[in-house]
């Protein structure tokens, strides 16, 4: 898959990305990431990025002209399946689902905004879509495209060692992940639960749903709300409940 990010800040996206999950990724060739920078496609000697908001107020606007001719050479890699995304608060929540959904995309055009935003009208003629991180604000969207390289990367076959880690995440099947544990068994007044170390592995898998479905219950019972529980996991959510209790 290929990543390309149109930053005024390219090093910060090459840097960050360079570790971790998604730094093994390019080392292998899974990802490939390009960032590039509108500064590259001003048309002035002073390579003019921005300017004043029409109708007055605070802050400057980034101009349509570098912001196209990016995303045009962006697009030069002649990939079909791809989608152009303007990171902003404005933008349509990114849950996991969203971030599986674009994990089946041959191209991901990350569009990194400044300042007081972006001329609406690249917005309207250049983006398929826009994403957010959540209802807060922060000061450009290297971050956000960061994070969305980092959880797209990670579900793409052969990028985690365990094929199975990704799919016990949180938010994978609509839950909170269930609590772990490592050694040593016992710190302080805390021990492991003794059911993690029954070697019973039907009685484990039933236990971590259970602590699933009571932590989000717990800490996000509107995720409850959107979800078609089974027979059996109401069953274990009530028996969560009355354990707690």
């Amino acid at each position: 898959m290929r990543f390309d990010v149109v930053s005024l800040f390219p090093e910060m996206v090459t840097g960050a990305a360079g570790y971790g999950v998604t730094g093994r990724a390019l080392e292998r060739g899974i990802v490939s990431l390009a960032v590039w920078n509108p500064r590259n496609y001003t048309r002035d000697r002073h390579r003019t990025v921005d300017d004043r908001p029409y109708g007055g107020g605070p802050g400057m606007v980034m101009k349509y002209q570098p912001l196209h001719d990016a995303v045009n050479d962006a697009r030069q890699a002649g990939l079909e399946t791809r989608k152009v995304v303007y990171l902003s608060p404005q933008g349509r929540p990114i849950t996991q689902n969203l971030l599986s959904e674009a994990s089946d995309l041959a191209q991901l055009i990350l569009i990194a905004g400044r300042y007081e935003g972006i001329d609406e009208r690249f917005v309207e003629l250049d983006c398929d879509e826009e994403w957010s991180l959540g209802d807060y604000v922060i000061s450009g969207g290297e971050l956000a495209a960061l994070i969305v390289i980092d959880g797209v990367t990670r579900l793409l076959p052969g990028v985690l060692g365990d094929e199975e880690s990704a799919q016990q995440d949180s938010h994978m099947d609509g839950l909170l992940d269930f609590p772990h544990f490592t050694r040593p068994e016992q710190l302080e007044e805390s021990s492991v639960p003794d059911i993690l170390m029954s070697g019973n592995h039907a009685d484990i898998d039933r236990w971590r749903m259970k602590q699933a479905l009571g932590r989000t219950w717990q800490r996000r019972p509107d995720l409850l709300k959107k979800k078609n529980l089974s027979a059996e996991q109401e069953k274990l959510l009530k028996e969560f409940i009355v354990e707690s209790n």
